[in-house]
């Protein structure tokens, strides 16, 4: 179906920089277009100096929200009026919605998101043993999201041990529960030894400049017991979970967190339930498209 838009077109977007990689126009487009909405998503690519600018821009416009990425899920929080408790505690707003008298809500939908990709996939996290990989907007997130769902003590395994015990503590401080700091990749062998959930929330794996990439060393076994999650979704199976599947392991790829959390903020913006097989079907075919 051909997208019109016209004067009543609701419309949404996607601030970042650059945003022209992403998945989540075609998506939310598929998602409109099978459900007859007269919205349209647009990506808007805002340079860092420009953010406060463009924020306020949805408002005038007559924006009903957007989605934002890198690198600004951190540095848009001064420009709104108001976070969810799950941004608050999170530190990172990844959906934006204008509200009837303009005020701006900042939201994350990530950490609902992956829980929800997690729970599809048939892995219940209550009494788990995560272990994160990265100390990101995309760990914060989904070291929310975990901790919030029972998981046990959570670590989080950085390259910088001052960043992520920076994180640790933060997320101690917003949620009450205990976080642990760890060093990557020197702390994983000992940290190993009780995890039962790997999550990598680095971009080392991605395509097309780190697909030969593996956050986890060689010389750190893969558990078969373990279940791994990889947030990269490009490509659709990175060289950890090629690994994870050589070693016997379940490993879980992050087309579905991407889909989850934009059918969370789709649902927020719209009152509409999402149709997720549509979305899901929109990202591969472009995803097919690109390779």
């Amino acid at each position: 179906m051909m997208l019109t838009i016209d004067g009543k077109t609701r419309l949404v977007g996607l601030m970042g920089w650059p945003v022209e990689h992403s998945l989540s126009p075609a998506m939310h487009n598929a998602a409109f277009a099978a459900l007859g909405l007269d919205w349209a998503y647009v990506p808007l690519p805002v340079p860092p100096d420009r953010l406060g600018e463009a924020v306020r821009g949805l408002v005038a416009l007559g924006f009903a929200g957007a989605n934002v990425t890198v690198p600004h899920k951190e540095a848009v929080v001064p420009f709104l009026d108001r976070l969810t408790p799950a941004a608050q505690a999170i530190g990172a707003v990844n959906t934006i919605l204008v509200g009837p008298g303009g005020e701006l809500t900042g939201d994350n939908t990530d950490a609902a998101g992956f829980l929800a990709d997690l729970r599809a996939e048939g892995v219940e996290p209550s009494g788990r043993r995560p272990l994160i990989l990265g100390a990101g907007g995309a760990a914060r997130a989904v070291a929310y999201a975990l901790s919030q769902a029972g998981a046990e003590l959570v670590a989080i395994a950085a390259r910088n041990l001052a960043k992520a015990q920076r994180l640790a503590d933060g997320l101690r401080a917003a949620t009450g529960k205990a976080f642990l700091a760890a060093r990557l990749p020197e702390d994983l062998p000992d940290l190993a030894r009780e995890a039962d959930l790997i999550v990598n929330a680095t971009t080392v794996g991605m395509a097309p400049h780190q697909a030969d990439a593996s956050p986890w060393p060689q010389d750190v076994p893969l558990r078969p017991a373990w279940i791994i999650y990889d947030l990269v979704y490009v490509p659709a199976e990175t060289l950890l979970l090629r690994r994870a599947r050589a070693a016997g392991a379940r490993g879980i790829g992050g087309l579905g967190m991407l889909v989850q959390q934009g059918a969370a903020a789709f649902r927020l913006w719209t009152g509409v339930e999402p149709p997720l097989a549509v979305m899901r079907q929109a990202c591969e075919e472009r995803l097919r498209d690109r390779e």
